[in-house]
């Protein structure tokens, strides 16, 4: 039988080891999304007269005179705008008239306002220029039947160029299992006279389900599991925080992780069809809207806000689910980007959840879903006017909402005077500054922290609880870790396929980071305490599932080869 004394000892190392595998961890993986660039695609090329010939790289690509257009062209008679070539999930093109002032023709024809198919040797004349269109590896055998134009030498880019370098995260992911491995018996052995069961079976089944998405991913031939480890690592610091906090809920805790790891890939398998994606997008904004409905009608209230719903004996929050319908409505192909009755039409959705989030007194959440609206407005409309109205609509209804809620006015008036009434409105946030001063930079050690005695202190407060039980380089790498997911979907923008993808990855980013900030820098006292989760880290089902949703429209705007859901692998040689 152990002495206690060597379960100290064990607590003792894991201070310092885990934070240096936290921030090891979140490095590699940032090394690679961020570094790593993914080599340009060519579907398709456009020939102009004189030898003019260029690549088109993306699914939809802008044709026009400005120089962000996919296809710049400094010719006066091309609008700023002019065209959109656009091709769908089985390799068929259509070209869009952007409402240019001269014109799109294919073949001599009008392009009618819907669009008209283009293929192989089609001349698209924009403005009174005309080019030869060809998509990518039909122009040899074009130019074998005598198809009479002129080229000049150019650069040859593989149809799907490979990566720079390979895809490695098996390493990371063993410093992931260490990182879990550790982190689980640190949390045991803190609490070994009072150990319940449920710890280690929890541990063993998170490890057990890493391992098993990565498998998955690898059955798939996809080789990129960065946003996954990050993912996991945020997910392993929250079970070791339920653990400390509510170890009788751990288990329960990795079965709603499994839930949410079945609707990450269902919903990564959804999104490789993007046609499937467009036709059921306002089906499934208009379930978003009747679920709001339901909760209005029937939730219930806890601490000012209802925004609960009781179905059987599980709880949950509707509001989380909806976000995944916000990025579904928001999100457009190129061809529907343009039309201001389409974003009308999600401004209308977007407006109608904000709306039903203030019924229910859930003005955290409105904060996030009206981020993530500003995002995706100006992604579609890149209109600074449209902005600057929605924000200052915003601010007026949240003075309006300060002056009639008394718990909003009530935050609103302990912001930056926790310490002022550390026994009444100040209470939760002023323990959890000071446990998160006491953990300094190492920590007092997972599972011996003492915060987890205050109410929230898993959810709302868990920042603290991160920084007390495993130290501020730990917290720090908790942070990075979302930041890197969150920037992600930026970087990848420039090589995405469709601004659907671009758009729904950037905005799933703007709410992990929002929710972020009000979570981290309202437990801190320099923001007003809205109560909205932590994503990944913070105990409840609802978030966590809906953080896995969203991170699917992250990893679906991922193109490198080997490491997105809408990259189909190549088949294995017989």
């Amino acid at each position: 039988m152990f002495d206690f004394d060597i379960f100290e000892i064990i607590v003792f190392l894991s201070r310092f080891v885990l934070p240096l595998l936290a921030v090891t961890i979140v490095a590699r993986a940032a090394a690679s999304l961020l570094r790593e660039r993914a080599e340009p695609e060519l579907w398709g090329t456009l020939s102009f007269s004189g030898g003019l010939r260029l690549p088109l790289t993306h699914w939809e690509n802008v044709i026009g005179r400005s120089v962000s257009s996919d296809v710049a062209l400094k010719y006066p008679t091309l609008s700023r705008t002019h065209a959109a070539l656009i091709r769908d999930a089985r390799g068929l093109w259509r070209v869009h008239d952007l409402k240019s002032t001269g014109g799109v023709t294919v073949d001599g024809r009008e392009v009618p306002p819907d669009g008209y198919p283009v293929h192989g040797g089609s001349i698209i004349g924009f403005g009174g220029i005309t080019a030869v269109f060809f998509p990518a590896g039909e122009e040899a055998q074009y130019l074998a039947d005598g198809v009479d134009y002129e080229l000049t030498d150019y650069e040859e880019i593989e149809e799907v160029a490979p990566l720079r370098r390979p895809i490695r995260s098996g390493f990371t992911l063993a410093l992931l299992t260490e990182f879990q491995l550790l982190l689980g018996v640190a949390a045991c052995c803190s609490r070994w006279e009072t150990l319940s069961v449920a710890a280690p079976i929890s541990f063993a089944l998170l490890i057990a389900l890493t391992w098993g998405a990565y498998a998955l991913t690898r059955v798939m031939r996809r080789r990129g599991f960065e946003l996954e480890t990050l993912a996991f690592l945020l997910c392993s610091v929250g079970l070791a925080v339920t653990c400390s906090s509510a170890p009788s809920q751990a288990i329960r805790q990795m079965l709603l992780l499994a839930a949410g790891l079945a609707l990450y890939f269902s919903l990564g398998w959804f999104l490789r069809d993007l046609g499937r994606a467009k036709k059921l997008r306002w089906p499934i904004a208009g379930a978003g809207l009747a679920l709001l409905a339901v909760n209005i009608a029937l939730g219930g209230t806890v601490f000012g806000a209802k925004n609960w719903l009781q179905v059987g004996g599980f709880s949950f929050q509707p509001s989380e689910f909806v976000k995944i319908a916000l990025i579904f409505a928001g999100a457009a192909t190129l061809d529907r980007l343009f039309a201001r009755r389409n974003l009308i039409m999600f401004i209308g959705f977007a407006g109608a959840c904000v709306g039903a989030l203030a019924l229910m007194s859930d003005f955290g959440t409105a904060l996030v879903f009206f981020t993530a609206y500003l995002v995706i407005a100006f992604l579609r409309s890149g209109d600074f006017a449209t902005v600057f109205l929605s924000v200052a609509g915003a601010a007026f209804g949240g003075f309006l909402a300060v002056l009639v809620k008394d718990h909003v006015a009530a935050r609103f008036s302990n912001w930056l005077h926790a310490w002022e009434n550390v026994s009444g409105s100040g209470y939760q946030q002023t323990r959890a500054m000071a446990a998160a001063a006491s953990g300094g930079l190492f920590g007092v050690g997972a599972g011996a922290g003492w915060l987890h005695r205050v109410f929230a202190a898993d959810t709302d407060l868990v920042f603290g609880m991160v920084c007390e039980e495993l130290g501020l380089i730990a917290a720090l790498a908790v942070v990075a870790a979302i930041v890197v997911i969150s920037v992600f979907p930026v970087r990848s923008s420039e090589r995405a396929r469709s601004s659907f993808y671009v758009i729904a990855a950037c905005a799933a980013g703007a709410i992990f980071l929002i929710q972020s900030a009000l979570n981290i820098l309202g437990s801190v006292d320099i923001l007003p305490f809205t109560g909205v989760t932590l994503p990944f880290v913070s105990k409840g089902g609802s978030s966590l599932m809906a953080c896995w949703g969203l991170l699917a429209f992250i990893k679906a705007s991922d193109t490198r080869k080997g490491a997105s859901f809408v990259v189909k692998a190549e088949r294995r040689a017989r």
